[in-house]
């Protein structure tokens, strides 16, 4: 009996410790701002549906603000709207707008600034320059939220959601478009970023700068100026995304610039102006990617060296691969080429000739773009034909010694 006593005594006691506050129009509490203020460590703040003309809300203790069927925070792009400056905080089905707009401030819907431990869910944001802006931060989850913007100027639109100096930050499952960059990276390491969907944005679906460590697996990278871009970092990991219908004069479905010792794998890059483009990349492994209908599936520029291009079906693009050095010091090996000429006579599947996947034409058209029109013409199959007999401009090394005949399931 005296210790069933004691478990209820510890129980009423626990629940004493955090309190739910409800928040609304017909409540006694009416202002977001005001039920903050009463809370406690801990407690609950609940607000029910209507729309809460408030800016500048500053959570500066651990509380879950959850809001009831969506209610609305209208900033009247006044400034920020919420900034959350303690740690273990959650907020949970809002939804965000009138965030103001400033070419000296980086005004955002929610700024995260030195803080741990949160989670920001189902939140919905429109009308916004920045949409999730964390600094300093780690181990926290960005999860479920959907992000529309109508960025139109790269000068006076921000990103959707931005990392700057975080490590271990998990960013799933959100939906951001029609903003500047989809999703943004500096200096933030051991993040992951997993089943997002990135559209429409202005400038890049996902973009990394110095951010090592990083993971970002089954994403969607559709239809922006360009999908995404890896510069001056190490050790990413891309496994299953999609990039597709990143299209326009300097489009790419993925840009690597100055990495290292990176795997990009199972991912597939449909319909992309350059589907891979590479420069000052190093010791990376492709391998299990799919390169269809792109205008060119992979350029290759400087300082490439120690990379492995393995088991990549290639199909139906204009070019498969270009290549402006005659000097080769990367892997092509296993991979099907649509284009392939050769032939298979032991039925092995893998072709008994060499393919050279680099042709003259695509080194011509990578020199000089207005050559493109003649792409189907007589004349560059002779050209091609003639540099496959004796390679002069391109790498003779360069070469696939074990191609598959069928597309690589």
């Amino acid at each position: 009996m005296k210790r069933l006593i004691n478990i209820i005594v510890v129980f009423l006691f626990s629940l004493s410790l955090s309190a739910q506050i409800y928040v609304g129009k017909d409540r006694a509490i009416k202002s977001i701002k005001e039920a903050i203020e009463l809370a406690k460590d801990k407690d609950t703040i609940f607000i029910d549906k209507g729309t809460y003309y408030e800016n500048d809300i500053s959570i500066n203790k651990p509380l879950t603000i959850i809001g009831i069927d969506l209610p609305v925070i209208d900033g009247q792009k006044k400034g920020e709207i919420i900034i959350v400056e303690a740690n273990n905080v959650t907020l949970k089905g809002i939804h965000i707008k009138g965030v103001g707009t400033s070419y000296t401030k980086d005004y955002a819907g929610i700024r995260i600034v030195r803080r741990k431990s949160f989670l920001i869910e189902d939140i919905v944001m429109t009308d916004l320059f920045f949409g999730i802006y964390l600094e300093k931060s780690r181990n926290g989850i960005i999860r479920n939220n959907k992000i529309m913007g109508s960025a139109v100027f790269e000068y006076n639109s921000g990103n959707g959601i931005q990392l700057w100096h975080c490590k271990n930050i998990t960013i799933e499952g959100n939906n951001v478009q029609k903003v500047r960059d989809g999703i943004y990276l500096e200096f933030s390491d051991d993040c992951t970023i997993r089943n997002n969907i990135s559209t429409n944005n202005i400038r890049y679906g996902l973009h990394f700068m110095f951010s090592d460590d990083d993971t970002y697996s089954n994403n969607s990278f559709i239809n922006n100026s360009s999908g995404v871009a890896v510069m001056f970092s190490k050790n990413i990991i891309m496994l299953n995304n999609r990039f597709e219908k990143n299209w326009g004069t300097a489009s790419y479905g993925l840009l690597l610039k100055e990495i290292n010792d990176a795997t990009i794998e199972g991912n597939s890059f449909l319909g992309n102006t350059i589907g891979i483009n590479v420069e000052g990349a190093n010791r990376i492994d492709f391998k299990n990617n799919d390169f269809k209908q792109n205008g060119w599936a992979v350029k290759i520029r400087g300082a490439c060296y120690k990379n492995i291009f393995t088991n990549n079906n290639f199909i139906s693009n204009s070019f498969d691969l270009a290549y402006n050095s005659r000097l080769n010091d990367n892997v092509f090996d296993g991979n099907h080429w649509s284009n392939y000429s050769g032939y298979d006579l032991d039925k092995d599947g893998i072709g008994d000739v060499p393919h050279r996947p680099v042709n003259l034409f695509s080194f011509i058209a990578n020199e000089t773009p207005e050559t493109i029109i003649l792409l189907r013409s007589l004349f560059v199959d002779i050209i091609n034909f003639s540099e496959k007999v004796s390679p002069v401009f391109t790498p003779a090394n360069l070469l696939d010694m074990n191609p598959k005949t069928r597309p690589i399931k």
